[in-house]
């Protein structure tokens, strides 16, 4: 039998002491395992050297791996080293104190036990491999397991991301800007960061529009969606847009407008309106039940064929009756969830879907990228039918948050206020001067004062003109020779509420121009012509009622009185270049 690998409580065994003086007369390589080396003879000096140097070598082993062990802490069961057939002194607590005999000791030229040795190393190699920094894998499927995101073992720590962010944003003109951006910034900063890096005027009116050009499908995002979760859902094709928006909280001021009182009901009522004043309460109230209802044009899944149905809006889901306009739930099938969805504007018009309307909307799940088939596409009657269906998706998915980035603006607005320095004595005590004569005077009388400022502005503004005729092709509102579709494009996209316009060159009179203004989510075009009076050319809206020596002028009389418009004019269509 060999010694070599045999644990110490076996070397202590009765049967084993028995064994032993039994083969105590076997020649020594017979108790040694194959690979040893037979003994020499013992005395011969070279042996004696040899036994010399290996003696030392074994108490240098054990010494240094006795203060490795201690140092590292690694407490280990395995069998402790032997040296010349007894235990070191370390591990004398393992077993029981008993004599041994000379039959029971071991030569020093047999093998030793090195299992706790190779132990010792690996649990080593462990503890220095622990400290080191983590390595990214390149090929994580080549080298590691498919979930280790390292070279090293799975105890090592993993490489964080940096929390910046690269994204492109595009103006109306299609030049695009590349911003790098943190993970948690929300739309209104990023538009903030825009309209303060491009000096635009900040109207809390700029929005971030979610476009995807292979679908013909946009949105605007709330304020407080985070912008790269979104990009996150977007495609390589889809890409955001900076523009105006001036309807995005409109809602807000002018509910009824909104939604008309024959879409909206109670969902416990089987008729009847929400009283008006209560009506934005009701949308924002997480516990009451208002619902949108009303006819749409509803687009099979998978086919270019359209149905008429029932619809009702609600805050479980947008549902169609199978049943005329019965409510029971029985008859109500759902067609779309409002958590994991958004509602898009269609772009593309009728052609490409061929809906039965021009009023087109979708609701897109966040989960398809490209997949036209997943899409639900919805048709309205008119303009206001589908703005109540998106508006009312809105709230009933975000409420009171909506609220929340509505009142934003206008509490940053009246914090500021506050710290607006006061006017001055100064200031208070400006008189109007005349300067006409040798020496100046100071005017008393109010109605000359007041004289006086209006023919020092007409004459500053002739001066102006005379200098430079085409100064009015400067302002935001002002947009050269767009077509009439492309001006009904633009105020669309930026909202289509009262008040906005824009001005732009006339394509059947050269000498004239064209007031576009929108209002009630209709469009209407008013021509500017030129009038001549007593050598003096003028422009006029009401075929020379009321005459203007300029554009700017004009802008500046109908923003303040209507005249023969049917709203004053309140929002300018404008365009950014990034």
């Amino acid at each position: 039998m060999a010694v070599a690998g045999c644990p110490d409580y076996f070397l202590l065994h009765p049967n084993y002491q028995q064994d032993n003086v039994a083969a105590a007369n076997h020649r020594q390589s017979d108790l040694i395992g194959p690979g040893f080396p037979p003994s020499t003879n013992r005395n011969s000096p070279s042996h004696q050297e040899d036994d010399v140097d290996l003696e030392a070598l074994v108490n240098d082993m054990n010494s240094s791996f006795e203060s490795l062990y201690t140092s590292c802490s690694v407490q280990t069961e395995s069998t402790p080293l032997l040296h010349n057939g007894q235990l070191p002194r370390h591990a004398a607590y393992h077993t029981h104190a008993q004599p041994t005999s000379p039959h029971q000791r071991l030569h020093r030229s047999q093998p030793m036990h090195i299992l706790a040795v190779r132990k010792l190393q690996e649990e080593e190699q462990q503890y220095r491999t622990s400290s080191l920094p983590a390595i990214p894998n390149p090929f994580p499927e080549l080298c590691s397991p498919a979930s280790s995101p390292t070279l090293s073992s799975g105890s090592l720590p993993q490489c964080q991301p940096s929390g910046k962010y690269i994204i492109k944003v595009f103006s109306e003109d299609g030049m695009g800007k590349v911003v790098e951006i943190p993970a948690d910034m929300t739309a209104r900063d990023l538009c903030q960061f825009l309209v303060y890096k491009n000096h635009c005027v900040d109207d809390n009116s700029w929005a971030l529009v979610e476009h995807h050009p292979a679908l013909g499908l946009e949105r605007c995002l709330e304020d407080h969606e985070l912008v790269v979760q979104v990009q996150a859902s977007m495609t390589s094709e889809s890409k955001f847009l900076f523009r105006k928006n001036y309807a995005k909280y409109e809602f807000f001021k002018n509910p009824l407008n909104f939604f008309p009182e024959q879409m909206v009901a109670f969902c416990q009522e089987t008729s009847g309106t929400i009283p008006p004043s209560q009506l934005l309460q009701n949308f924002l109230n997480s516990s009451s039940c208002p619902e949108i209802q009303g006819y749409l044009y509803v687009k099979e899944m998978g086919r270019k064929s359209w149905k008429k149905l029932y619809v009702f809006l609600r805050r479980s889901g947008l549902y169609f009756s199978t049943k005329g306009t019965s409510k029971e739930p029985r008859h109500l099938q759902l067609l779309a969830d409002l958590e994991d969805s958004n509602v898009f504007t269609v772009i593309t018009g009728r052609k490409l879907h061929n809906a039965p309307t021009d009023f087109e909307f979708c609701i897109k799940p966040n989960k398809v990228r490209n997949e036209v088939k997943e899409l639900r596409m919805l048709c309205a009657e008119d303009e206001q039918s589908r703005t109540c269906w998106m508006t009312a998706f809105r709230l009933f998915k975000y409420g009171i948050l909506l609220y929340q980035n509505y009142k934003i603006p206008q509490q940053r607005k009246t914090l500021l206020s506050h710290f607006s320095a006061p006017r001055s004595v100064s200031e208070n005590s400006l008189v109007a001067m005349d300067f006409s004569g040798r020496i100046g005077r100071v005017i008393d009388n109010p109605v000359e004062a007041q004289s006086a400022a209006m023919e020092e502005g007409h004459a500053w503004r002739a001066f102006c003109i005379s200098s430079d005729p085409v100064i009015h092709r400067t302002q935001l509102w002002f947009h050269g020779r767009i077509s009439r579709e492309e001006s009904h494009k633009m105020i669309h996209q930026q909202g289509r509420v009262d008040g906005m316009f824009l001005l732009r060159d006339s394509q059947s009179n050269p000498k004239a121009f064209v007031l576009t203004l929108c209002h009630h989510q209709k469009i209407k075009h008013f021509q500017i012509l030129p009038c001549e009076e007593d050598g003096q050319m003028f422009l006029s809206l009401d075929d020379g009622a009321t005459k203007f020596t300029d554009l700017i002028q004009l802008v500046e009389f109908y923003v303040l009185n209507r005249g023969v418009l049917p709203c004053k004019l309140k929002h300018p269509c404008t365009t950014v270049a990034l």
